[in-house]
């Protein structure tokens, strides 16, 4: 690393070196440690040491010395102030403030026939500013995200033992991160957002960035007490009862939907930490119930689910609510308006965009379906039964051969 030479080997000022005395590194040291304890609160910044080690630089710059040491030395306290918390805009300024109170030092006897050397001088400074200030910000990113690097493996450890079951006394503490008490347990699914599909963009870039961008509001929302297993496509996220409760849930949601921007589905269980695999299982397996009767993106309970979830299980009456839609078979174009209907939530006009049909023709297919099956969807106990059979058919094997997956 140089400068320039001409100016280090004949700059003046009122006929003395352009050079830093010892004791004005001292001095200049202590009044920046002073400046540091009467004006930065944010930190207790060990400003006598950042001083000298960035005057020391200026000198070294200006006497012509080598100054690899010297920006090695302050790489190494640039690392060592990030490992102990101290901001970097702290940081940064003090390095102006030395800077500031060394040129004070240097040019404070400058006369008019020094006007060449100041210029020179000022240029120099300049310099000097933008390698310490890249010097400072290389170390301190690169020991920050090595930070960060551990506090992810620490997490995704502690996530990985509490879905596996294994809450021994070993896991209780990951990184600062301890094990809570009960959690809601969240099974999300997370759409394609459109410029995955779109042909001069890359769809794996496109869905990086959306998940970045849904873990931080994460992490903005929830701070380190969320653990979250997440791809591009969803995941499983854990968060402490105590640090969010069941009500906000439904505004956390929104808002990573607004970050991912994609209308973002989940389903949330409670449990205690020992039972959180199997209410991770259980919000999965409920989260597939949802995706497969195509139901609006959102936050659903278990308990919005429990009617989706009896009909699931196997048996007599599930394959005689089934048999109840046998009659649609030959009548696809009837099973799907009759899906879209109730999947938004009996509403005619949402139902009729989401068919791309006019309001009237869902009117017309709605009484074929009561003629054809004898049940009328316009009824509230009609509703009920297409709703059952509707969803105890999305779970046998007689799925409707319109459909793109084996469901609903």
């Amino acid at each position: 690393m140089t400068t320039n030479g001409a100016l280090r080997n004949g700059s003046t000022v009122s006929g003395e070196p352009v050079a830093l005395p010892a004791r004005g590194v001292q001095g200049v040291s202590r009044q920046l440690a002073r400046y540091s304890i009467d004006n930065v609160s944010t930190a207790v910044l060990p400003g006598d040491d950042i001083a000298r080690v960035c005057l020391e630089l200026s000198v070294s710059m200006l006497d012509g010395q080598d100054i690899p040491a010297k920006t090695g030395r302050l790489a190494d306290a640039a690392t060592e102030w990030a490992r102990e918390g101290v901001p970097i805009d702290t940081i940064l300024h003090a390095i102006h403030e030395g800077l500031k109170l060394g040129m004070d030092l240097v040019f404070s006897n400058g006369a008019v026939k020094d006007y060449a050397n100041l210029v020179d001088g000022m240029k120099l400074v300049v310099e000097t500013l933008d390698i310490m200030s890249a010097t400072v910000a290389r170390a301190y990113v690169r020991e920050s995200k090595a930070a960060v690097s551990d506090h992810h493996t620490a997490v995704h450890t502690l996530t990985s033992a509490l879905l596996g079951g294994y809450t021994t006394a070993a896991m209780v503490r990951a990184d600062g991160v301890g094990i809570a008490e009960e959690y809601s347990v969240l099974a999300v699914e997370v759409p394609k957002h459109p410029d995955e599909q779109h042909p001069m963009l890359d769809g794996k870039v496109v869905a990086r960035r959306k998940l970045r961008r849904l873990q931080a509001e994460l992490a903005t929302r929830c701070g380190e007490h969320a653990l979250a297993l997440l791809s591009v496509d969803g995941g499983t996220i854990l968060i402490p009862t105590a640090t969010l409760s069941d009500e906000r849930l439904d505004e956390l949601l929104a808002q990573l939907s607004a970050a991912a921007r994609v209308p973002v589905t989940a389903v949330v269980v409670t449990a205690s930490a020992a039972l959180v695999p199997g209410a991770a299982d259980r919000a999965h397996e409920l989260l597939d119930t949802v995706r497969r009767l195509q139901y609006a993106p959102g936050l659903y309970r278990f308990a919005d689910m429990a009617l989706e979830y009896q009909l699931s299980r196997p048996g007599p009456g599930r394959e005689a609510l089934g048999s109840l839609l046998d009659s649609l078979d030959d009548h696809p174009e009837l099973f799907q308006t009759l899906r879209s209907y109730i999947s938004n939530n009996l509403n005619r006009q949402r139902t009729a965009r989401s068919l791309q049909i006019h309001t009237n023709t869902v009117d017309y297919r709605l009484r074929r379906i009561s003629q054809v099956t004898g049940l009328d969807p316009t009824t509230t106990s009609g509703v009920w039964q297409l709703r059952s059979a509707l969803i105890a058919r999305t779970f046998t094997k007689r799925s409707h051969p319109d459909s793109h997956i084996d469901a609903v």
